[in-house]
């Protein structure tokens, strides 16, 4: 199936297949995001969660830059409460996406934009990559969900270190804090990023949601609430893809995910 390519004000949508890219188009400003372009990029995400074709999704920045985060040149006339609201709406946006997604990151990934590739499923990074909490240079506080993911990843004392210093690290450093996936020679990216995106797609969609579900919220259960979460989960999954995936095992050969309902006796209501 050939690629179809959406364009945006500021983002761009190309699916192929059951993998959609969605790609920031801001190269001028090393694909920081003005507030239409954080509206832009919200819409694509709720745009793709709705898609059924769609299984996977690249998130990526144009022309060998991931995101320099915010634009503070074009912050408009309106209160920063309001704007800081539009923003943290895209946040939400992209942490609660249902579907894996995975950072494709070059170049930089600065403030906002670094913490957009960490709150994505996956972080592929060039090893010529770059990683700023840059806000306190710009006399701001984190924003983005870092307060959030930032702790969960690295640690507290960590955390603020990158933070409070806004630290420039390489993407060797990165790695070793446990911030990238995978470290991957420049040349690599594509082939590396398709190939992780595609292994996903192929995946069982019901239970890779709700696998990732359970392990975002793990800090604020207890075990047996947890069991429990897994219990429900597994109930859902024997009603969907792993019958298929016994009877695959029973018969030799790799099982088909579509995750559809396959309860025996019941009929989906279109």
């Amino acid at each position: 199936m050939s690629a179809e390519t959406i364009e945006r004000a500021a983002v761009s949508i190309e699916r192929d297949g059951a993998v959609a890219t969605i790609v920031l188009c801001r190269p001028h400003r090393r694909n920081a995001l003005d507030l239409d372009a954080w509206i832009a990029l919200r819409e694509a995400v709720l745009e793709l969660q709705e898609d059924s074709q769609i299984r996977s999704v690249i998130l990526t920045g144009a022309d060998g830059t991931f995101c320099a985060g915010s634009d503070l040149d074009k912050r408009g006339s309106s209160h920063p409460l309001d704007r800081m609201r539009v923003i943290n709406a895209t946040a939400i946006a992209l942490g609660e996406f249902p579907k894996p997604l995975v950072a494709k990151v070059d170049g930089f990934a600065v403030g906002a934009g670094w913490n957009m590739a960490l709150l994505c499923d996956f972080v592929v990074a060039a090893k010529g990559a770059k990683f700023s909490q840059i806000f306190a240079k710009r006399g701001l506080s984190v924003d983005f969900g870092g307060s959030w993911i930032l702790p969960r990843l690295v640690g507290l004392q960590q955390a603020k270190r990158l933070v409070m210093l806004a630290e420039t690290i390489d993407a060797q450093e990165a790695y070793e804090l446990g911030l990238v996936t995978y470290l991957v020679e420049p040349g690599e990216m594509d082939e590396h990023t398709s190939k992780l995106a595609q292994r996903l797609a192929d995946g069982p969609p019901a239970a890779l949601s709700q696998s990732a579900a359970m392990l975002e919220h793990h800090t604020s259960l207890s075990l047996r609430e947890a069991l429990d979460n897994e219990a429900r989960a597994q109930a859902v999954n024997f009603a969907t893809d792993a019958t298929d995936a016994v009877r695959a095992f029973v018969e030799k050969r790799e099982p088909v995910f579509t995750g559809e309902w396959a309860v025996p006796g019941l009929t989906r209501v279109e």
